[in-house]
């Protein structure tokens, strides 16, 4: 790779962009053409040249080329379980006041779009301890982790949590689980005097029985919610919310440790 950030370098990992809804990500490497519906790009022709370039395809469709990040390889992980939306995600993080160096226990790993987030805001000196009964999906996450290189900031487990939580003194606990209200007690055993637990449910069912849990574990600032998000559709005198919106998520559940 090239000490220059701007310039593109091989091995670098690039977003070909057409538009808002097409965009591809690729590898830079020498010899290759990357092939779309709007012709072949020389990839190995993209060395060297600044991040911005604007490329011909050889079809005549113009790409534009610019640097990828998280958010763009997160948008393309392997999903073999539904992932928590990106909306709920930055909640429950903030909620579970996660920060760099913090410890953060999670439960179930899923395909590891939730622990990816956590493990950019522990990072560089934080860990997230996940927990997952399912092979498979353990398996798909850590692949994912990897594609993301974040498997420096996570612990992976095998292991079903509702049999004990080996850490102790965490700043934070995020559930995401059918039955978050049977492993309260083992949840304030692994948090320290003052962390938080945050609990996702789809059901208002699992919040009554979450919060009636949490209640009568003493724990306090005890909250559930409901995000709502909508986008707008914006042209000049057309500007008006979007036909197609996402409504509900799921519930979030919050509280601290006393």
């Amino acid at each position: 790779m090239s000490g220059d950030p701007k310039l593109i370098a091989e091995g670098d990992e690039a977003i070909l962009y057409v538009n808002e809804k097409k965009s591809w990500l690729v590898r830079i490497e020498g010899g290759k053409k990357f092939h779309t519906h709007r012709g072949l790009v020389d990839l190995e022709g993209l060395i060297g040249k600044p991040y911005g370039t604007e490329v011909r395809t050889t079809l005549g469709s113009t790409l534009r080329v610019i640097p990828s990040d998280y958010l763009d390889h997160l948008e393309r992980i392997m999903r073999r379980t539904q992932v928590i939306y990106p909306k709920d995600t930055a909640l429950i993080t903030m909620l579970a006041n996660v920060k760099p160096g913090s410890r953060v226990v999670e439960c179930g790993t899923g395909s590891g779009a939730l622990t990816s987030y956590l493990a950019t805001h522990v990072a560089p000196t934080g860990r997230v301890y996940t927990y997952e009964v399912r092979e498979e999906f353990q398996a798909n996450a850590r692949k994912n982790l990897e594609k993301l290189r974040l498997t420096p900031y996570v612990e992976m487990k095998l292991k079903d949590i509702t049999t004990g939580i080996d850490e102790t003194e965490v700043d934070a606990v995020v559930l995401d689980m059918a039955t978050p209200w049977m492993i309260i007690d083992k949840v304030k055993g692994a948090l320290r005097m003052g962390g938080r637990v945050v609990s996702f449910s789809p059901t208002i069912n699992q919040v009554e029985k979450t919060v009636e849990a949490l209640n009568a574990a003493g724990f306090v600032n005890v909250k559930a919610l409901e995000l709502i998000m909508r986008t707008y559709k914006v042209k000049y005198n057309e500007t008006r919310p979007d036909m197609v919106m996402v409504g509900h998520t799921g519930y979030i559940v919050s509280a601290r440790r006393y």
